[in-house]
């Protein structure tokens, strides 16, 4: 790190005098195919400061000649696909929450929010700046973060930060600080040390206004009504109260701008989960959105604002210290047709144990503020869970878990109202093994949250072997073996899936898989397996069938490629045979084509 007093010119040629009077990281080393030795492909990083941006500035040399392969220019690209540079930054030196900030080696931007050790969700942007320039043996890339972008404590001096290069030539993923190959290079728990050699900027007067103004017409000629205007006006805000804790604000919001949900088909008897992308939730989003597991969350802010529309909301959340995070949030809405109107309110707190661990506590509260005029209305006029939750985290990684106990309050709840789950897992380059388990009552509700089913216990132990062969044209391959046992309140069997797999993943980037499931089906309510509007299935029938499966990728550096997947088996009552086919084609950057 060298600080300097002026600006730097992102073009993406390390022109600048500076550039030379800060010492590079080098000497990166190699993750995947092996995680031994230093990388093929070297990679040598510098960092500048002045007292509004973190500057980057990149060489990434090539071993071999030839396009580097780039899927698009598409913000946000899918790693796996194309050459790339990113920075995982840990601001917090906790080992657990940060950044990123990323280039494809044709200029693409990636960023988003690390949380949970390393995880990094997408679905947060920021403003920053970058460019890229390419020569016959390497390219390079300037990056300008402002200050004002990420979080962190006033006062510290020292960060944690990594470096991750994906060269798809030589298949090879480096790092600068090593990575075991075993976990991805996003893992905090393997960040090296930047020291700041300056005093971080304060905070100071840090606002944020998005105002919006909305006109709508409309005519009915042929019922001969007059034309009819609406007018519509709102805001969203931001103000930052520290360097590492921010208050957003919104006034009536129009979400028409937020990204549409991919589009899924559903086969299975529970609703499907799409994520969050409207940005007044996204910051600091973890520590709401972490909590419980991913069949059982006790809030899902996409149950806010949909139905009925957010008169104003406000939320307050980021670090209060080093080892402690608060997340508050309230939101009114107003009613709408047969939906209530209704006041949420959620208040989490995180306490960090150890090097990597944490405790939380939480509440959420839905309460009706504006019933509809619809005298059949029935629904709870309150609903209120509360929780308890530890997370693990070894300063390795190599071990994680979870435990928690929640309950919820509602009028008529009784004793099974509550839901508890713990699980642990151990992974090495060669194992990982887990063993979770989870009870969820039949009362437990969280009308604010997403919960597939209630009044089961469930046993889902996980067993993955993977060999590594010391040369030839296989990278890694190995089995997975998952039984996944669902039981009612009496211990009776409701739901069985025993699966088994066998992959392999090549040296030149080509997959595939077979998998054999044996399924078991007692179902606690009607179902119709078409979503036809047929007939449906009558509860407490069983049924019982066996899949096979079986799935090949070609090498996606290649600009043609193709992924393709196959099932037969049992289904329900019938059977199932599908056969999934993407061909990809791909016009080097601007454009993939997919049929």
């Amino acid at each position: 790190m060298y600080p300097i007093n002026e600006e730097i010119h992102i073009d993406g040629i390390l022109d600048e005098p500076w550039w030379n009077k800060a010492e590079p990281a080098t000497r990166f080393h190699r993750v995947l195919p092996t995680d031994t030795g230093y990388a093929a492909a070297q990679t040598e990083v510098r960092l500048l400061a002045d007292d509004d941006f973190l500057y980057i500035g990149v060489t990434c040399f090539d071993s071999l000649s030839g396009p580097r392969p780039v899927e698009s220019l598409r913000h946000d690209f899918a790693f796996g696909n194309n050459d790339n540079f990113i920075a995982f930054i840990d601001p917090y030196n906790d080992q657990t929450n940060g950044f990123a900030f990323g280039v494809s080696a044709a200029g693409a931007q990636w960023d988003g929010i690390q949380a949970n050790g390393g995880f990094v969700s997408l679905e947060w942007d920021t403003k920053w700046r970058s460019a890229v320039k390419n020569y016959p043996d390497r390219w390079t890339a300037e990056m300008a973060i402002p200050f004002r972008s990420i979080r962190y404590i006033q006062g510290d001096t020292v960060w944690g930060i990594n470096f991750s290069r994906l060269d798809l030539k030589t298949n090879e993923k480096s790092t600068w600080a090593p990575v075991p190959r075993q976990f991805q290079t996003a893992n905090l728990a393997y960040t090296g040390t930047m020291v700041w050699p300056m005093r971080l900027p304060a905070p100071g007067i840090r606002f944020s206004l998005i105002p919006y103004g909305l006109v709508k017409a409309s005519s009915d000629r042929e019922a001969g009504k007059p034309t009819s205007y609406n007018a519509q006006v709102g805001a969203d805000a931001k103000l930052m109260l520290s360097t590492s804790l921010n208050l957003d604000i919104t006034v009536n919001p129009d979400f028409s701008q937020v990204e549409v949900d991919q589009q899924r088909t559903n086969l299975d008897r529970f609703e499907l989960f799409f994520p969050e992308k409207r940005q007044f939730f996204l910051e600091n989003s973890d520590i709401f959105a972490s909590l419980g597991e991913e069949k059982v969350r006790p809030f899902f802010s996409r149950r806010i604002g949909l139905e009925n529309p957010i008169v104003a909301g406000v939320r307050l959340s980021g670090k209060l210290s080093e080892n402690w995070r608060l997340g508050i949030m309230d939101i009114q809405t107003s009613g709408r047709d047969e939906f209530a109107g209704a006041n949420f309110g959620v208040a989490v707190l995180q306490r960090k144990l150890f090097s990597r661990s944490n405790i939380t506590a939480f509440v959420i509260n839905r309460e009706v503020t504006e019933r509809p005029n619809d005298s059949t209305f029935t629904d709870n006029l309150y609903n209120r869970v509360g929780g308890l939750e530890y997370n693990l985290a070894s300063s390795d990684h190599r071990w994680t878990g979870k435990a928690y106990y929640h309950h919820s309050l509602y009028s008529g709840a009784s004793s099974e109202s509550g839901a508890a789950s713990a699980s642990l897992t151990f992974e090495n380059q060669f194992v990982k093994a887990t063993l979770a388990q989870t009870w969820v009552g039949k009362d437990y509700l969280a009308e604010v949250g997403y919960v597939q089913r209630t009044g089961y216990y469930l046993l889902n132990p996980v067993l993955q072997y993977k060999f590594f062969p010391s040369g030839g044209r296989v990278a890694n391959h190995g089995f997975i073996l998952t039984p996944v046992l669902y039981f009612t309140s009496d211990f009776s069997v409701s739901d069985r899936n025993l699966q088994a797999r066998y992959f392999a993943e090549m040296m030149n980037k080509r997959l595939f898989y077979v998998q054999v499931n044996d399924m078991y089906i007692r179902l606690q309510a009607p179902f119709d397996p078409t979503h036809t509007g047929g007939d449906s299935l009558i509860a407490g029938s069983s049924y019982h069938w066996n899949e096979v499966a079986a799935g090949y990728s070609s090498d996606l550096r290649k600009p043609l490629n193709i992924v393709l997947s196959v099932l037969y088996g049992g289904f329900y009552n019938g059977s199932r045979f599908s056969v999934e086919c993407q061909l990809n084609y791909r016009i080097q950057p601007y454009a993939s084509l997919a049929l």
